[in-house]
């Protein structure tokens, strides 16, 4: 069994640099976005999923972030999966998981169980949002359907939001920092505007679909 460390504080560096391989490998599974490799903005939301991590672990210290990390029982330097979530600011019993992924070598040892398992031992209301595909995993897990949030599912091991405050990451100055133009003019000059502009609406589609699937979704299941 992986060895769970719970951190409220900044993790070494080697450990840091390994959740953020994590994000980059599974980008597609744990973005909102969902975009596939095939898409040419892939490596922009890695850019920036990645970088909206490595913010959330630099505030480690300030208590608006928890940790888990999963690390490998004859390899304590192997990080095999983790957790970040987010507690909810006057609900000391609530919390709302931000990302999560276990390395494809490690998955189907109930490491994502176990990790959640903890945090629920900490705050028992624990909120998140995902895709249509996963609703049933999590709720095998105990997490009851709330609604639609946009491409989203909204989720809670309660059959109601917190009303308390969770501190979010606004992603919109990430996408305007000089590495993601840098990024986006790189893909520009190797594809092409035209390509480019074929991305976007590619994504945009994607996005609507995912939305109305959600949307198709909460009015099976709730009405």
């Amino acid at each position: 069994m992986p060895t769970l460390t719970h951190y409220n504080s900044p993790c070494p560096e080697a450990i840091t640099s390994q959740i953020l391989q994590l994000v980059v490998d599974n980008l597609t599974d744990i973005s909102q976005v969902g975009l596939g490799p095939s898409n040419l903005l892939y490596n922009v939301y890695q850019y920036v999923i990645g970088y909206e991590v490595h913010l959330h672990l630099a505030a480690l210290e300030g208590g608006a972030v928890e940790l888990i990390v999963a690390t490998d029982e004859d390899d304590p330097a192997l990080v095999s999966g983790f957790l970040l979530y987010l507690p909810v600011k006057d609900d000391p019993e609530a919390c709302g998981v931000a990302y999560m992924a276990v390395h494809a070598r490690h998955r189907r040892q109930g490491i994502a169980r176990g990790m959640l398992r903890q945090m629920r031992a900490r705050y028992p209301q624990a909120e998140l949002s995902c895709s249509v595909g996963k609703v049933g995993w999590f709720e095998a897990l105990g997490f009851r359907v709330l609604g639609a949030r946009g491409p989203q599912i909204l989720m809670s091991t309660r059959d109601h939001s917190s009303d308390g405050l969770m501190a979010t990451q606004d992603l919109a100055p990430i996408f305007a920092s000089t590495e993601v133009r840098q990024i986006h003019t790189y893909l520009l000059q190797r594809h092409g505007k035209r390509a480019m502009i074929d991305a976007e609406k590619q994504r945009d589609r994607h996005l609507d679909q995912m939305t109305a699937k959600a949307r198709t979704f909460i009015q099976q299941r709730l009405h």
